[in-house]
């Protein structure tokens, strides 16, 4: 469990996410309305050294940012109750970027096989503060935290 103090903290765990990031990494985000998640995809393309600005693809899907180190994939699918598989997302999760996606368990059966989820819980006592919860699904899922818990460490030592 990784607790985020603030917004600055969650924007800094996006950054070390979009460091580490490889191509063809798929996270899935999960969390309340207004816990942090497009916070933490904004860190992600800095990380990324995407400049572009980053705006929740709530109403597109998706939206993609080519000109970082590698593209990134930015998908919310809270809209999503059928059809996914109509969507293609597959070329995504196995492309050469970071696919990112917002409220990824709703895909179901058409989410990636290997995949990091990461769970932001607000914090009751504190408005500001997040928990992150890492749970990694395959290999190169479980790489991912590995990667980003290293870092996340030496910074908070």
């Amino acid at each position: 469990m990784i607790i985020l103090k603030d917004t600055q903290a969650t924007e800094r765990l996006g950054i070390i996410i979009g460091e580490v990031a490889e191509p063809g990494d798929n996270l899935i985000l999960t969390g309340d309305l207004g816990a942090g998640k497009t916070t933490l995809t904004k860190g992600i393309a800095k990380g990324l050294a995407i400049v572009q600005m980053i705006k929740s693809p709530t109403y597109t899907i998706i939206r993609e940012y080519q000109q970082g180190k590698i593209p990134l994939y930015h998908m919310d699918v809270y809209r999503i109750d059928s059809g996914a598989d109509d969507l293609g997302l597959d070329e995504y999760f196995e492309g050469e970027g970071l696919s990112v996606i917002e409220w990824g368990r709703q895909l179901g059966d058409y989410q990636p096989e290997d995949f990091l989820e990461l769970l932001l819980h607000k914090d009751i006592e504190n408005d500001q503060r997040r928990k992150a919860e890492l749970i990694a699904h395959g290999e190169q899922g479980s790489a991912l935290k590995e990667r980003i818990q290293e870092v996340w460490e030496q910074e908070n030592e």
